[in-house]
């Protein structure tokens, strides 16, 4: 009697693919996300959404810009000197980081120098920059430094990874005792100069996105104008505000030139000099006492009053706030996944002619261009402080910047002249070719959804931000610090989470824009 067909070994090899883990996978991540969002706050709170919603929509097929006023500060425009400023802060933070990350490249191999540039990029822009403030002030330096620190960590774990990924054949050529600075710029780093060309130009479009967003909090870039169009309610301006900065960065391929980087770059540090009035008592003291747990700055001190301190801040900001943070993170996965999932094709030539796929291709520029602080800013506006608007910026920026690269490669798959057309077609031949690198890129966002998330409870959202930016409105900096410590530690961990998962599931080919 033969052995049935369903205990053969070959059936049960074809069972347990590769593919067939990833299908379980992207179905146990939707029913998290779907359970996680039953108890997700969803509550409308505002009076009435359609009439602020029609405002809005008023506001934006009738942009303006105004011009100077009385309280313009320069004899330019104000729009003029919020965009100049912005890209001031992006250049010079950039370059900053960039030299910073070289130098950090060079010994990125030690575990000591993997953990420092991990804990400063895992902590945000806007965390730096209200550290900053304490110390210098709303000044230039501020803006610089907020850019620059966390960006020197991940300059320098992308630049490492860059030259160790190249051909070490040059080099190994030569006699060990010949190998020189002169070698190793010519043997390795020229073969990722390319590469590292593309990133950077990459993380200047990064900066400029950064830079707009630190205007929330004071700073005089575009953001800082356009949060103020917006509590004023003159959606007509902030409409026009919005649009300039998204032609900033759709343009920002022909106007940034790297011949033209030295002059951007001088002209940036004319119009605004990187520079502070502070004293050096101040940093002295954030430093040494404004940091410092209040339980260890009393004499005599007593370890009972550290103990109900921590635990304070552990019970009433940590747990709920990393809770909060989390849970929004968990169902912005996968939803961030069926989002790109679903814009792709607009920007595929798999499904239309090149002519419409522009059309696409315009649509997710626009919704990449976006920071998501600004996206979810506008939606509170209309919905009022839930998950809702934290998951639709989250989701619609991060799925807009995975559609745009799965697009592109799926521009490079040839399919046979035969092969079926409409949803079978995206279904049955583009899908499951794409579908590896698809979960490959949804992994890489992880990390930056987890630190985004963070950062929306500036805006009233109960997630970590939340409890840091009461901290600092309140002068508590020491439970600041260790609230902004805490979300560093959890960033870290969703990024180690993250690449577990690429080596589990052989993940591993993603383009470096997507460095976190």
């Amino acid at each position: 009697m033969t052995q049935p067909k369903t205990h053969s070994p070959l059936f049960h090899s074809r069972m347990n693919t590769s593919a067939s883990s990833l299908r379980k996978f992207s179905l146990w991540a939707a029913i998290v996300g779907l359970g996680v969002l039953w108890f997700g706050d969803t509550a409308i709170i505002t009076r009435d959404p359609g009439d602020i919603f029609r405002q809005l929509f008023f506001g934006a097929i009738t942009p303006s810009i105004s011009t100077c006023e009385q309280s313009c500060y320069t004899a330019f425009d104000p729009l003029i000197n919020a965009l100049l400023t912005t890209i001031s802060f992006a250049l010079q933070g950039v370059t900053l980081g960039a030299v910073l990350g070289a130098g950090l490249s060079l010994v990125f191999q030690h575990r000591i120098v993997r953990l420092f540039c991990a804990v400063i990029r895992a902590i945000h822009e806007l965390f730096w920059a209200l550290l900053f403030i304490q110390i210098f002030g709303l000044t230039p330096l501020t803006g610089v430094l907020a850019i620059a620190i966390p960006y020197a960590g991940t300059f320098a774990r992308v630049y490492y990874e860059l030259v160790d990924e190249t051909d070490p054949t040059p080099v190994q050529s030569v006699s060990p005792k010949h190998i020189t600075l002169s070698l190793w710029v010519y043997g390795r780093l020229m073969q990722a100069w390319p590469q590292i060309m593309q990133y950077n130009r990459y993380r200047t479009e990064c900066a400029i996105r950064s830079s707009a967003v630190l205007g929330f909090i004071g700073l005089p870039t575009i953001g800082f104008h356009l949060e103020s169009a917006f509590r004023q309610g003159d959606y007509s301006e902030s409409a026009g505000l919005l649009y300039t900065f998204i032609f900033l960065i759709a343009t920002l391929r022909w106007w940034l030139r790297s011949r033209l980087l030295p002059i951007y770059l001088l002209m940036s540090f004319l119009w605004l000099p990187p520079i502070a009035n502070f004293k050096l008592s101040t940093l002295w003291r954030f430093l040494t006492v404004d940091i410092i747990p209040a339980p260890l700055r009393q004499s005599p001190f007593q370890g009972d009053q550290l103990r109900v301190w921590f635990e304070n801040i552990v019970l009433h900001a940590a747990i709920p706030g990393t809770i909060e943070t989390l849970g929004i993170g968990l169902v912005a996965f996968p939803l961030t996944g069926l989002v790109a999932l679903l814009l792709f094709p607009l920007a595929s030539t798999q499904f239309f002619k090149r002519h419409l796929t522009r059309y696409g291709e315009f649509l997710l520029m626009i919704s990449r261009s976006i920071p998501e602080y600004i996206l979810a800013f506008i939606v509170l506006l209309i919905l009022g402080p839930s998950w809702i608007p934290a998951l639709f910026a989250l989701s619609l920026h991060n799925g807009a910047i995975i559609a745009h690269l799965l697009a592109n490669i799926s521009n490079n798959i040839r399919l046979r002249p035969d092969a079926t057309r409409g949803i079978n077609r995206y279904g049955y031949e583009v899908l499951p070719r794409l579908y590896r690198q698809f979960l490959a890129l949804l992994f890489y966002r992880w990390e930056i959804i987890l630190r985004e998330t963070a950062i929306l409870g500036i805006l009233g959202l109960h997630t970590l931000g939340f409890y840091i930016d009461s901290a600092f409105e309140t002068f508590r900096f020491d439970q600041a610090f260790i609230l902004i410590i805490i979300t560093a530690i959890m960033n870290i961990g969703a990024d180690q989470l993250s690449r577990t998962l690429r080596n589990r599931f052989k993940l591993n080919n993603t383009p470096y824009e997507l460095s976190s």
